[in-house]
Order: structure tokens, then C-alpha cells, then sequence
């Protein structure tokens, strides 16, 4: 089994079981430069004091002094095509190989922009470095969900009645359903909402696509 990875963001600190302890057992930790405070507090608490192993992104964030004081450990990216969490997962992809789980952490949460661009990210994150192949899995687990991409048809190890969305952007992709309690067949994904809020009817459910594409499952 490999290792894992917390990307902490700079969105809403976790304060539930679930998301603290995949921080708690992380093998490698990265921060975005504007998450580096909340997680030196969350350390400071919990963790003895563990420093990230790298903090990620374009500084614009980090005091100078913390900048001076913590050089060793900071990857400092100066284009803005891409934003710190994209950063921070590309650093995690091409300089840990032995990993098997990648966990977003504080990644939504305060503005409502940054989450909508931070959970589409990981469809684009998925296609471009198909993860599939390379045996890795992606979760973005917040105190309220967890969310995770898939490209293909799939089952869905969920639980009865648990609460399930599916979300494309891909308004030709077809999915037939098994499972849910509003099949999602007769679907035509022209908006986000149209398959959400839906719920398992069995411990399995069962997607299967028209074609390859990219969506995203908001499990509750």
C-alpha cells in the first residue's frame, strides 16, 4: 500500500473525526503558502509542533519573516496560470512516488469561488495526469462531504441512504444508473444541479457512462 498526502488549502480548517485524522496520518504534508498559519496552529495542538513538508505556491501569502525562518521547506511558483492547489498537487505528483492517496483538506469553505474552482479542479486533475493508471486516488473531504473525480463508468462503495450528486460539464455524457433513488438515465447534464442531491437506494451504486468523460461525486 503506498503512502498518502493532506494538501492543506486555505479555505475552512476541518474540526471534524474524519478529515483530522486523514491529517493525523498523512506521511507527507503539504500547505498552500496561505494555509501555513492555520496548520501551524492545528500542529501546534495536535501534532507536536510537525512542520509541513513543503509549503507550496507563490508566497504572496507568508509573511517575509515566516519566509525567512521556514526557506528550507518552501517551493516558491511564480506563474498564476494555475492556483496554489494546483501547484501544490503537481509538486505531490512529481516528487512523491510512492503514493497511492492524495487528500485536499481546507479546500472549500469561505468563498464560495474559490470552492466552485477548487472541486472542479480535480476532474482536470484526473484527465490530464489520468491517475487511474498511475494507481493514485484523489479526495477533497471537508467537515460536510467528500468529493472525489471519476472519468469513466464506476460503482461507488457508499452505504445505503447515503446522499449522493453527480456533476458533469460534459452536456453529451449519457449515465446510466443502478442504485440511486432518481435514476439518472432520462438526465441531460446542461446545469450542475441536475443530478444532485440524490440518494443511495443500495450499498453499491452503479454508474455507467456513454463515453470517457469527467465528473465529480459529492458523497455527504
Amino acid at each position: 500500500m503506498g503512502k498518502s498526502v493532506a494538501i492543506i488549502g486555505n479555505g475552512l480548517f476541518p474540526k471534524k473525526e474524519y478529515p483530522l485524522y486523514l491529517l493525523s496520518q498523512a506521511d507527507y504534508i503539504i500547505c498552500c503558502d496561505g494555509a501555513f498559519n492555520s496548520y501551524m496552529r492545528y500542529s501546534a495542538s495536535y501534532r507536536n509542533g510537525r512542520l509541513p513538508d513543503m509549503i507550496v505556491g507563490d508566497m504572496d501569502s507568508l509573511s517575509p519573516a515566516s519566509q525567512k525562518k521556514y526557506q528550507d521547506i518552501i517551493v516558491r511558483y511564480s506563474e498564476q496560470e494555475t492556483n496554489d492547489q494546483t501547484k501544490a498537487f503537481n509538486y505531490a505528483i512529481d516528487h512523491f512516488k510512492d503514493i497511492s492517496d492524495i487528500f485536499f483538506l481546507a479546500s472549500t469553505g469561505k468563498r464560495e469561488d474559490h470552492t466552485i474552482g477548487n472541486i472542479s479542479l480535480l476532474m482536470e486533475y484526473a484527465r490530464e495526469r489520468d491517475l487511474q493508471s498511475m494507481g493514485i486516488n484523489i479526495q477533497m473531504v471537508s467537515d460536510f462531504a467528500t468529493i472525489f473525480p471519476v472519468t469513466d463508468s464506476t460503482e461507488i462503495e457508499c452505504g445505503q441512504g447515503r446522499k449522493i450528486s453527480i456533476i458533469t460539464p460534459d452536456n453529451s455524457l449519457k449515465i446510466h444508473s443502478e442504485g440511486l433513488k432518481w435514476p439518472l438515465d432520462n438526465v441531460v447534464f446542461d446545469n450542475w444541479w441536475k443530478a444532485t442531491l440524490n440518494r443511495a437506494t443500495e450499498d453499491t451504486v452503479k454508474l455507467e457512462f456513454s463515453h470517457k468523460s469527467i465528473a465529480i461525486i459529492i458523497l455527504d
